[in-house]
């Protein structure tokens, strides 16, 4: 958080001798794997439908959507093919895995006056409204809820408070409500505590509206107590990728002379990091989708990237996934489009922004272009009950200068500007939470072949990276920026580098990176020793 400027598939359908299905039906994909009539075969613990086609797909060809290499698909498909051709029928079989799905929506935008970006600013217009957009997943023990939220944090106890209002509403237990807030900073932030500390001592500034907040939430949880008659089954699971171009870019990069810098933020006219290397990303857009037969029923995008193009003037948005987003919904008025960021923490545009406003429309295309790509190159197989996971993180609250408790007592007080009062109370409300024992939880929906993630905070793409490098043969999709009371969550190098990022957006001690990766691997099915 820095305020540094503001495969493709026959398109022959073959169903039923149904060969223009794909252009009567917008919400279909143009391109649809057929799948094996008799069930998917087991190869070496995950599962592979193939397509009724002698030749593997352009997405399997190409990167595959597991992570699978070429050579290890035909190498493996090649001895078989003959016997899976032979049982291949319709993909439109919907038999057996008892799951349903349902999707819901709700506004969430804030009123005029409200704190942006934890306090930084208020909001003065709406350019466009801020959405939480979900599913729940019914038929596999207690429901499951995913909802992607347009705001720039939920932290400590407003975490908490989703998570209960939420569950209620699905009928299930807090742990298994998994909330990712997208991140964008025309947006607000929410914590419950830090908000009260600041009107405790009567001070100006200002994270969050206490009963803005609860509305917000009830507001959510009804759309999604509504949307749960309406639930349709769910008989296939989709799994598409595509390459973003020209978005993401590593706030660290090397300036001429060798030196090492972090200041390459979402938007900059800086040179020197406009013509510097792209930095480690992770180019990947993945879509995890639910299908019903034939007809597809949500699509949810990843992409690691800090959201925005620009920003800091009070004009609400949604910003440039909110746009993309919005032109998929369009495009696929049958299917709810869902977007979330991924493990982004140290990625932003800036190589590719300059903050022009003209820009904003050119990143959505981008992204919007990578989620049509993702669901041209879906391939589905038939979806199994999944596992769910929840591995407690324990971290402690940071205290080197200026972020002592008694520091931070310190700095809420009227002398202090309203936006250093915010990240205080913010400090402080982190710290109190720790005394609890409350720690933060890394929740995992597990397919087998593909598996739904949510990190805390602004964890760094190197954690991203992490989980995927846990089950390279399957689909694992990232969303970051779940609960958001750790702020940063970089790695030991980037202590060791001293990044200049971790100056007041990071409130989690050095050495959390050895607990945070095994979280990750037991939060994916890990054992360890």
């Amino acid at each position: 958080m820095r305020r540094g400027g503001a495969g493709k598939l026959d398109n022959k359908m073959l169903r039923r001798g149904d060969a223009s299905r794909s252009a009567d039906c917008p919400s279909l994909p143009p391109r649809t794997v057929q799948h094996c009539a008799t069930g998917p075969l087991c190869i070496k613990n995950w599962n592979i439908v193939f397509p009724m086609s002698s030749k593997p797909t352009t997405a399997i060809r190409q990167h595959g959507p597991w992570g699978v290499s070429r050579r290890r698909f035909l190498s493996t498909s090649a001895g078989l093919s003959g016997a899976l051709w032979a049982g291949c029928g319709s993909s439109g079989n919907s038999r057996g895995s008892g799951l349903r799905v349902a999707a819901f929506r709700a506004n969430v935008t804030v009123p005029m006056g409200h704190g942006m970006m934890g306090g930084a600013w208020l909001s003065k217009s709406v350019t466009d409204p801020l959405e939480a957009i979900g599913w729940v997943l019914l038929g596999a023990g207690a429901p499951v809820v995913f909802v992607s939220v347009d705001w720039c944090e939920i932290r400590n106890d407003a975490y908490a408070r989703w998570q209960t209002v939420l569950s209620e509403a699905a009928g299930t237990t807090p742990d298994r409500i998994m909330i990712s807030t997208i991140h964008q900073h025309d947006a607000p932030v929410a914590d419950l505590m830090a908000e009260r500390l600041l009107r405790e001592r009567g001070l100006t500034g200002t994270i969050c509206d206490l009963a803005f907040h609860e509305t917000a939430v009830r507001r959510v949880a009804d759309a999604l107590k509504r949307s749960i008659p309406e639930a349709r089954a769910v008989s296939h699971v989709g799994r598409g990728q595509a390459k973003v171009e020209r978005v993401a870019s590593n706030r660290r990069y090397r300036m001429p002379t060798g030196e090492i810098r972090f200041d390459r933020t979402s938007a900059t006219r800086n040179v020197f990091a406009i013509e510097g290397e792209e930095g480690l990303v992770d180019p990947w857009l993945r879509t995890l989708s639910f299908w019903e037969g034939d007809s597809p029923v949500v699509a949810t995008s990843f992409y690691a990237v800090h959201p925005m193009s620009y920003y800091g003037q009070g004009e609400v948005s949604a910003d440039f996934p909110g746009l993309a987003r919005r032109a998929r919904q369009t495009a696929t008025p049958g299917v709810t489009q869902i977007y979330a960021s991924g493990a982004s923490g140290n990625l932003t545009a800036g190589k590719y922004n300059t903050g022009a406003r003209e820009n904003r429309p050119v990143l959505a295309g981008r992204i919007e272009a990578a989620m049509r790509s993702a669901w041209e190159s879906t391939i589905r197989v038939p979806a199994r009950a999944p596992a769910f996971r929840s591995v407690p993180l324990p971290l402690e609250p940071r205290s080197t200068e200026g972020f002592t408790e008694a520091a931070l007592e310190k700095a809420l007080g009227p002398e202090t500007k309203p936006f250093q009062q915010c990240l205080a109370a913010m400090g402080l409300s982190w710290c109190r939470r720790c005394a609890t024992g409350r720690p933060i939880e890394i929740p995992c929906l597990d397919f087998g072949q593909a598996a739904l993630m949510v990190l805390p905070g602004e964890s760094y793409v190197e954690y991203q990276l992490a989980a995927q490098s846990v089950r390279p043969d399957h689909f694992v999709v990232v969303a970051g920026y779940g609960d958001g009371a750790t702020g940063y969550i970089p790695t030991d190098r980037h202590w060791e580098e001293h990044d200049t990022n971790l100056g007041d957006w990071c409130w989690v001690a050095p050495g959390a990176e050895g607990r945070l990766r095994e979280a990750i691997g037991r939060a994916l099915g890990q054992q360890t020793a």
